[in-house]
């Protein structure tokens, strides 16, 4: 099936009951891609007619992330009104209230005042029954007092198979005879999902409905609202949940499931995570090894024809490693404009030359800009040890005897990355030859750490006299003791 149109108008349409996680900004980012492919408009508008649940903060937060990820919206919230809007559900209640209307007048929608006592009777009945629930029409064949508050249901029509011609999935086909009157406006008057989408993406003139596989099963009750309104129907393709690691079980924050926001105040760089999400349900097929793609890239190379059918595994660590390839590949100076906000509190009062120069050293090992208190604390904090850190697998007598020698040779030493190795080297001739155990305790007396950036590289940046005078401190711990 062609998936190309005249124009292309794709919606990412949230509700703004909580902030987005990772996998529901996947979805955000596969209708971008598409849009942007066909050189059509991805719109951003808000669901926002589940009151009980309503988040006020969501709203921004989803903006912010879209923005900061580089994928915006062109119309709608946060984009351009291109004559479509209101963008936000709860200011198109006029608008629903109308449709709505049209299809009582023609029969397609009925008031149903059962009580919410009722219907949960009639839920446990089919629940013991083993059997599906669905409304039993008492409001339609037994009429009675509608000034009572009520529900409007949509009325499906029986014996009818429908049909949903699914971009990635194939054709998929329902029997209405399964499907439950659903409702359509709730009592407070504010439209369900299921009726204000229908209406929207209308309206909207939205050309593909990209979603979660989710959705699928309320599909065929979106397809017979456009038939009733006698509207043609938008194309759909459904994605590949994603899920969580080991048993297939739905994606939540404890496997990972962070904001993008969240990832952003961890350190995650923004190609990082398009490339990670991209990956989440689509592959470039044709053979190809390429694992990192620029925005662009992307764009070019989407396809939903490329969508997977099975659910996407949420993959913690490669995310993490994506991130790290793009650390490494950023030059020092702009992986040095990103980490304004991840400095240390005692980092603060150096310089940037300083800073630049000890980020330089973990260039190669920082995964995320979270990373870089940790790994660079002794930078700008002496480090706390005790004798036994030290001296680690050296006899007392040694280390003691050891760290003199190393302050006596470093005293007359430059500094320099190439005298220091040299200077540290003859020295480890001169001790017997024991290179690991006498850079082992230079490193720990120095940094507090088993575990550091190249020991030449380390003393050269913290300087001659600090060096020293940690040399001398942990001298001193040892000889106390």
């Amino acid at each position: 099936m062609s998936t190309t149109v005249k124009l292309v108008r794709t919606r990412f349409a949230p509700s703004p009951t909580g902030f987005l996680h990772i996998g529901a900004i996947r979805s955000s980012l596969f209708n971008y891609l598409f849009a942007k492919k066909h050189g059509g408009t991805f719109v951003l508008r808000l669901e926002d007619t589940d009151r009980e649940r309503f988040v006020p903060e969501a709203e921004t937060h989803l903006i912010e992330s879209l923005e900061w990820l580089g994928i915006g919206p062109d119309e709608g919230i946060g984009g351009k009104d291109e004559g479509f809007g209101p963008y936000v559900q709860s200011e198109r209640l006029k608008l629903y209230a109308e449709h709505a209307a049209r299809l009582v007048e023609k029969g397609d929608l009925y008031p149903c005042w059962c009580s919410p006592e009722r219907l949960t009777q009639l839920r446990e009945k089919a629940q013991a029954e083993k059997q599906a629930f669905k409304y039993d029409r008492h409001c339609l064949t037994n009429p009675d007092d509608i000034h009572k508050p009520h529900v409007l249901r949509f009325k499906i029509p029986t014996n009818q198979i429908v049909t949903l011609n699914d971009i990635v999935r194939g054709k998929i086909e329902f029997n209405s005879n399964e499907l439950d009157d659903f409702v359509v406006v709730k009592s407070d008057g504010y439209p369900t999902y299921q009726f204000a989408n229908v209406v929207d993406d209308h309206l909207m003139e939205i050309s593909h409905v990209l979603r979660a596989d989710e959705w699928i099963p309320s599909t065929p009750k979106h397809i017979l609202l456009y038939q009733a309104f006698g509207w043609e129907a938008p194309l759909f393709a459904h994605l590949p949940a994603v899920t969580a690691p080991g048993g297939g079980k739905k994606l939540s924050k404890r496997h990972g499931a962070k904001s993008a926001l969240e990832l952003r105040d961890e350190g995650y760089l923004p190609g990082a995570i398009l490339n990670f999400l991209a990956a989440l349900g689509w592959n470039e097929g044709n053979g190809s090894t390429q694992e990192i793609y620029t925005l662009e890239e992307l764009i070019a190379k989407f396809s939903l024809e490329r969508v997977q059918k099975s659910s996407a595994v949420f993959d913690a660590e490669r995310l993490v490693w994506l991130n790290g390839v793009y650390i490494r590949n950023m030059s020092l100076d702009a992986l040095y404009a990103e980490t304004t906000n991840f400095w240390s509190a005692s980092a603060k009062s150096y310089d940037d030359s300083y800073k630049k120069e000890v980020l330089g050293l973990i260039h190669e090992r920082l995964k995320f800009m979270a990373e870089i208190p940790e790994l660079t604390k002794f930078f700008f904090t002496r480090p706390l040890t005790n004798k036994n850190f030290i001296i680690d697998k050296l006899d007392l007598e040694n280390a003691q005897d050891w760290l003199v020698a190393i302050i006596t040779k470093l005293t007359d030493n430059d500094f320099k990355h190439d005298s220091l190795e040299s200077t540290l080297r003859g020295l480890v001739e001169e001790l017997g030859g024991q290179t690991g155990k006498v850079f082992s305790l230079v490193r720990r007396s120095v940094t507090g750490s088993p575990v550091a950036p190249g020991l030449f590289e380390t003393l050269a940046t913290l300087g001659k006299e600090e060096s020293l005078a940690r040399l001398e401190e942990a001298y001193a711990i040892i000889r106390a003791h």
